[in-house]
């Protein structure tokens, strides 16, 4: 489950989510929770995880009023 979480995290950030806002998230078990179940809920529909990370990462920018058209970040 630790992998599963770190991934996620990575994935996000990956997304532009900023690193302070996934902590908040990460460090609320509610919070992370629902993230997990939404995470998996998308997964078990079809979608790879460049395209959760993609729907997830709009979702809490737009809920923070960050801007929403953003590009991942190139490794």
């Amino acid at each position: 489950m630790e992998i599963e979480k770190l991934n996620i995290y990575n994935c996000l950030r990956d997304f532009n989510v900023p690193a302070a806002i996934l902590d908040e998230i990460f460090s609320n078990e509610k919070d992370l929770n629902i993230l997990i179940d939404g995470w998996n809920d998308l997964k078990n529909i079809g979608l790879k995880h460049d395209q959760i990370a993609n729907k997830v990462s709009k979702l809490i920018m737009s809920e923070i009023g960050l801007d929403t058209d953003h590009n991942p970040v190139e490794k």
